[in-house]
């Protein structure tokens, strides 16, 4: 399968501490691939490395070409589009007004962003920071989705949602998906097995597990050990 991301020898020094080290993987160029880790794994720092906002050393290719050492801007204009897990709302500012900001395109897609989050129409003058956490998550997400991607880097989008807000996410996630990939940093392995094709454990900074979801969230002594969580 062709790939839209590959990442070889990917190495991170922060704080003296070498926080990536010899990380190689890839990202198909279709569906869900999963990046997962124990907390404090680098899972955060390698999306950051990928888009220029740490130093790193290696290679990373996105769509044929390398883009370390490229600005972080010029990589978002090329189509490669990042979710943080703190969200980064503008809380004084209003629904659609944080989703004017985001505007990069003569035309930006809200079409496809009220028919994913037809909530964020209805509470387009309410100001971001008086919205749930999954309202501020949807948020998050619509912005990017205005404009045209090629790839989607999503951090812990689920985190700390109640669990019929996490359902939804991820079931937009999975819309997502059917058109653009999607790197996806996430801890609940019950969206992961319904999302993700592909998985990447990062252990202790480096690559400790790569393969096919299934077989990585089929194995539960293998999930225990490189995740710390049991089967269900």
């Amino acid at each position: 399968m062709s790939e839209i991301l590959r990442v070889s020898g990917l190495s991170v020094r922060l704080g003296g501490s070498h926080v990536l080290q010899d990380v190689t993987f890839g990202v198909a160029a279709t569906g869900v691939t999963a990046l997962l880790g124990r907390n404090g794994a680098g899972k955060t720092t390698t999306l950051r490395a990928i888009l220029g906002e740490v130093p790193a050393e290696g290679a990373v290719e996105y769509d044929g070409r390398p883009v370390l050492g490229r600005p972080t801007h010029r990589l978002i204009r090329d189509g490669l589009a990042y979710v943080p897990e703190d969200r980064c709302v503008f809380a004084g500012l209003t629904v659609a007004e944080n989703l004017r900001l985001a505007e990069r395109v003569k035309n930006p897609d809200y079409a496809l962003v009220h028919e994913l989050f037809p909530e964020l129409k209805t509470r387009a003058a309410q100001r971001a920071g008086t919205l749930s956490g999954g309202q501020q998550q949807m948020v998050a997400i619509a912005r990017v989705l205005l404009n045209p991607n090629r790839l989607l880097l999503v951090d812990e989008p689920t985190k700390g949602l109640a669990p019929a807000v996490v359902t939804a996410v991820a079931s937009v996630l999975g819309r997502i998906a059917e058109r653009v990939p999607v790197l996806l940093v996430e801890q609940n392995l019950a969206v992961v097995r319904k999302l993700a094709t592909d998985a990447v454990v990062i252990e202790s900074g480096r690559v400790g597990w790569q393969g096919r979801a299934t077989g990585l969230l089929g194995d539960a002594e293998a999930t225990k050990s490189l995740l710390g969580v049991g089967r269900h």
